[in-house]
């Protein structure tokens, strides 16, 4: 599997917020990227059944408003805002824990933009890997969705396993990682906390974290 990482990832702008939510301190990582399609293929490429699969993860559920959805292996939740085709928001739980993902999509010239949010509330799991915990698996999220509309080709997933324990791959999360810590530090956290908390996260997504250390989780 061939990926051009630095290109891949430098077309993906990161932020992170730190807010309250429901009077908790929470904080939401946020990605945008430009696809070459437009804002209804991107759309169904992300709330179709038969296509979520092609670059994702086979799902489950009831994908209209209200209804509930599952992630095979992965996160499930609630589809709490679904506006066709710009927007939509869902629960993310994962993990015994509750976070949530808003999706917007516009029109920019011929291209159609994605921007996902993805809002936690800040606990131990935070405190300890920050935001690449779920930053580093959107990013591979988004780039196997640039790749299934660029190509047409369904991801195969023994493959993607295969290309995740490669250099390329852990120069991916190691990349990937480095730019989730400089959005991270643009929100306002210490620089040296921020690196500790991304070093942990890279070196779980390159399979190198020691064993008595708790995995980030991220369900994404």
């Amino acid at each position: 599997m061939e990926i051009d990482v630095a290109t891949v990832l430098g077309l993906v702008t990161r932020s992170v917020r730190n807010f309250e939510k429901d009077g908790k301190a929470a904080s939401a990582v946020t990605l945008t990227r430009l696809y070459d399609t437009d804002v209804d293929d991107l759309w169904d490429a992300l709330t179709s059944k038969e296509r979520i699969p092609r670059w994702f993860l086979p799902v489950d559920g009831d994908l209209s408003l209200g209804g509930r959805y599952q992630l095979k292996g992965n996160a499930g939740g609630t589809i709490t805002a679904c506006t066709p085709p710009r927007h939509f928001a869902a629960t993310w739980e994962f993990g015994g824990g509750t976070s949530w993902i808003d999706v917007k999509l516009a029109a920019e010239r011929d291209k159609a933009r994605l921007t996902l949010e993805h809002t936690a509330i800040i606990e131990d799991h935070w405190n300890q890997f920050g935001p690449g915990a779920v930053g580093i698996g959107w990013d591979l999220a988004v780039t196997g969705l640039e790749r299934y509309l660029a190509t047409g080709a369904s991801v195969d997933h023994e493959t993607a396993e295969t290309w995740m324990g490669s250099a390329d791959g852990k120069e991916f999360m190691s990349q990937s990682g480095e730019y989730w810590r400089a959005a991270h530090v643009a929100s306002g956290v210490d620089p040296a906390s921020a690196k500790e908390r991304s070093d942990r996260t890279i070196a779980f997504y390159r399979g190198e974290m020691p064993p008595d250390i708790a995995h980030p989780g991220t369900g994404s």
